[in-house]
């Protein structure tokens, strides 16, 4: 029965990137590094129009183009020309969320890397382009980026150095790159640096963003693998990407059905959610002739009817699932949209 349940969902249980954002998952760690540094990082990201409280969820999302400029702005102002290096250095590759754990429960290098490729783009940002390039001894793993962000060295140094770290992952300890090609401009007195917390030779100012290794290490089996939780993540996220819902109102329509339970679903957490301000959310949805308060109020009465058919759950269950803190205010909401009340609606379904 609970399989049956999971895989009846219309859409994914969480709301997915739109095309130029990212998961705020990347600035974990950053407000550590930057109050260690003697700054403020609350001042940075709100000079950045980033809300400070945003960063607090790894699944919330923000615009690509702030991350870049905060890290190319801490850089600038800390006179570090390796800050997104030194950030990625405290970070784990579960920056990547549930695709780091589909690559670790991966039977072999192979499969994890190809799942890497396959599902960072629907799950972490549409904006990353990943593909793997077999040559006769060597095997790379290249990376852009789908828009121009301007100067985006740091970006670059994180994501080479977050990769690494997802590929020693699945790689286990006998994993060494050949090298790193970053289309970065890095300082000759840096290079010696970069080299010693990469591991391997590094070339700038490439034409393409690459960690090389040998081809060898795509057959060798991943100390990790879990086949029971490689196919469920994946079968997971397979549903996701055929479910994939982009429009405004698709996604506070997702948000909204994996907010309520929590009973704090509300326009201000789902522009936050977004990365967006409450303004700019209801702006996008009036242009659709739609309002928060409609989407909240459909999406409660299709769940509702929902749950009621299914007769194991209590009234106080369904209550709470749709984000009431009573089973009275409830049964009044519903009376309200259908003219039953929810032991009349269970009563009548049950005999059909």
């Amino acid at each position: 029965m609970g399989e049956s349940m999971f895989y009846s969902l219309e859409g994914p249980l969480d709301s997915l990137p739109a095309e130029g954002q990212m998961r705020t998952a990347n600035f974990s760690g950053f407000s550590d590094l930057v109050r260690n540094l003697g700054a403020d990082p609350r001042w940075i990201l709100q000079h950045h129009g980033i809300d400070p409280r945003v960063i607090r969820d790894p699944d919330s999302y923000i615009d690509c183009k702030c991350l870049v400029d905060v890290l190319e702005y801490c850089s600038v102002s800390f006179n570090d020309a390796l800050f997104g290096l030194r950030l990625a250095q405290q970070q784990e590759p579960d920056v990547f969320g549930c695709v780091a754990a589909l690559c670790r429960g991966a039977s072999s290098f192979r499969e994890g890397l190809t799942s890497f490729i396959d599902y960072i783009p629907v799950v972490h940002s549409p904006m990353t382009i990943l593909e793997l390039v077999e040559g006769r001894d060597t095997a790379e793993l290249r990376w852009a980026v789908g828009a121009d962000l301007g100067i985006n060295n740091q970006a670059n140094y994180q994501a080479a150095m977050l990769m690494l770290k997802l590929l020693r992952l699945i790689g286990g300890r006998s994993f060494r790159p050949s090298y790193v090609n970053l289309a970065v401009d890095t300082r000759p007195k840096d290079i010696p640096e970069v080299e010693s917390r990469m591991g391997c030779h590094f070339h700038s100012r490439s034409a393409a963003n690459a960690i090389a290794f040998p081809i060898s290490v795509l057959d060798q089996s991943v100390p990790t693998a879990n086949r029971l939780l490689f196919r469920l993540v994946s079968g997971y996220l397979d549903r996701v990407r055929e479910v994939s819902r982009t429009s405004i109102v698709e996604r506070v329509e997702d948000y909204v059905r994996g907010s309520l339970p929590s009973g704090n679903c509300s326009i201000l957490h789902c522009a936050k959610k977004f990365g967006t301000s409450v303004r700019t959310l209801q702006g996008n949805l009036s242009v659709q002739g739609l309002r928060f308060s409609d989407i909240l109020e459909k999406q409660r009465i299709e769940l509702a009817r929902t749950y009621l058919e299914r007769r194991q759950l209590s009234l106080d269950e369904v209550a709470s699932m749709l984000g009431y803190s009573e089973q009275s205010s409830f049964g009044r909401a519903f009376k309200r949209w259908t003219g039953s009340t929810p032991q009349g609606y269970r009563k009548v379904t049950s005999l059909q």
